[in-house]
């Protein structure tokens, strides 16, 4: 048996544990999150101030101004992520209770990275029209909302409809979240391989809610999709797709993409896509034989590839490199550079939030991915194009770039400074990994049984 062929092995192995540990941990703590309090109770005397009779005068302060609700209640440091269970992780339609704890995993990580409060909610529906209406009413008792695993195409209607029906933020982590962890990969990976977003040719390998939506971010900051190339199941996007054309009204970001992209009207699969191209960005079918290393040797000299399926890459990390590939990312945390979409979520609702933004602009999503690239620093090589997420300090930095460009865009109700952000965001965040470990040590987070 050969070095690689062992080295998949253990890959594969090591792949597989953190199944075989949720198994046995999930039913230990029974859910991930509880509610806890924040105020004081130094007698039983208090509860006459946190509910009746007391609490009747903050209620009357908010029934004659609407605003104050952030005053008096948690509103403004919490949201909900909601979902209905039809496309979650890589398990597809499972229904919403079986994505239950996806959701209650994303809540977990808003508290622990972004000092966010936030309360999985699964919808037991599969009609957009119901699930819009559903969160618009459920929209009074938080300060955002985090849509998270909704099946396409209805997921680009809700999140468009959402976001301009919504008195609150609205947000798609799938497609928004996504995209600009990945945009942020990318800034990176062309300042050590030299090349300008204006010159470079990227393939788009899948055609899902994410790679739409990382097209769309990146089309936006300066790529010109003309030169560009989306592929599906069924080959190259291009005007000469009349299937899709047929379905247009159904599959509307697929077919504007039809008539933007692909200027030179290639045709073919994945192999044609990638030749000649600067880039490829992969969101698709998990390997590792989704793309073959032969396919990525007709790319251009200093090459990247995002390999992001999950839980294994269209193709191995090391196999790309062997077929030329300079810059490889994935979107595992035991390969070099990590392409996760949790590097970007808890910082950007984290700024959101702070300033009161009504919705969460691409430009903030630009501000976001700035400042996460940026915090690589000088250790910016072919092997860390982005920090990991325990250099927590990055999402306070997120945070404060999305407030202040929030600000600038005249979405924000509050006004506030970058150095205020910053303390802010770093005080909220810090508080939230001080209590995990204090709770830890305490035992009231029990630790976990050993193997």
């Amino acid at each position: 048996m050969s070095d690689e062929q062992v080295n998949v092995e253990e890959l594969l192995e090591r792949a597989k544990k953190p199944a075989a540990d949720a198994l046995k941990l999930h039913p230990f703590y029974r859910g991930k999150m509880e509610t806890n309090l924040k105020c004081t109770v130094r007698g039983i005397d208090d509860f006459a101030i946190w509910y009746t009779p007391g609490v009747a005068a903050p209620c009357r302060e908010i029934q004659k101004d609407p605003e104050m609700i952030y005053q008096h209640t948690s509103k403004g440091n919490t949201i909900a992520v909601i979902s209905d269970g039809t496309r979650v992780l890589g398990l597809g339609d499972i229904g919403p209770k079986a994505g239950l704890p996806v959701m209650e995993g994303k809540a977990l990580l808003f508290k622990y990275l972004g000092g966010v409060d936030a309360v999985p909610i699964m919808l037991d529906t599969k009609d957009p029209d119901v699930f819009i209406e559903t969160v618009l009413l459920l929209q009074s008792s938080f300060g955002g909302i985090n849509l998270e695993d909704i099946s396409q195409p209805k997921c680009f209607r809700i999140l468009d409809e959402l976001r301009e029906r919504a008195e609150i933020p609205v947000w798609h982590d799938d497609q928004q979240g996504t995209a600009t962890v990945t945009l942020a990969g990318l800034m990176n990976a062309l300042k050590v391989v030299g090349k300008k977003k204006e010159d470079i040719q990227i393939a788009f390998i899948g055609t899902g809610a994410s790679n739409v939506a990382i097209s769309r971010l990146i089309y936006s900051w300066g790529v010109n999709p003309s030169k560009c190339f989306h592929v599906d199941s069924r080959g190259i996007l291009g005007t000469h797709r009349e299937d899709i054309e047929a379905k247009k009204d159904r599959f509307v970001d697929k077919w504007r993409l039809c008539q933007n992209t692909n200027a030179e009207g290639r045709t073919g699969g994945i192999a044609e896509a990638l030749q000649g191209v600067d880039v490829a960005i992969a969101l698709s079918k998990p390997g590792p034989d989704t793309i073959k290393p032969e396919w990525l040797q007709g790319m251009n000299e200093d090459a990247v590839l995002f390999s992001c399926a999950n839980p294994i890459p269209e193709i191995w990390p090391w196999v790309a490199k062997e077929a030329g590939v300079r810059i490889v990312a994935t979107g595992r945390s035991d390969f070099p550079n990590q392409v996760n979409n949790s590097l970007g979520f808890p910082g950007i609702f984290r700024g959101t939030l702070d300033v009161r933004a009504s919705t969460i602009t691409d430009e903030m999503c630009f501000a976001a991915a700035d400042a996460l690239a940026n915090q690589i620093g000088d250790k910016l090589d072919e092997d860390h194009l982005l920090p990991t997420m325990d250099d927590w300090e990055v999402f306070a930095k997120e945070a404060a770039a999305v407030g202040m460009k929030a600000q600038e865009q005249g979405v924000a109700k509050l006004e506030r400074s970058y150095d205020d952000l910053l303390e802010s965001a770093l005080k909220v965040i810090k508080r939230s990994r001080d209590l995990t470990a204090m709770m830890e040590k305490e035992g009231f987070i029990p630790a976990p049984p050993e193997d």
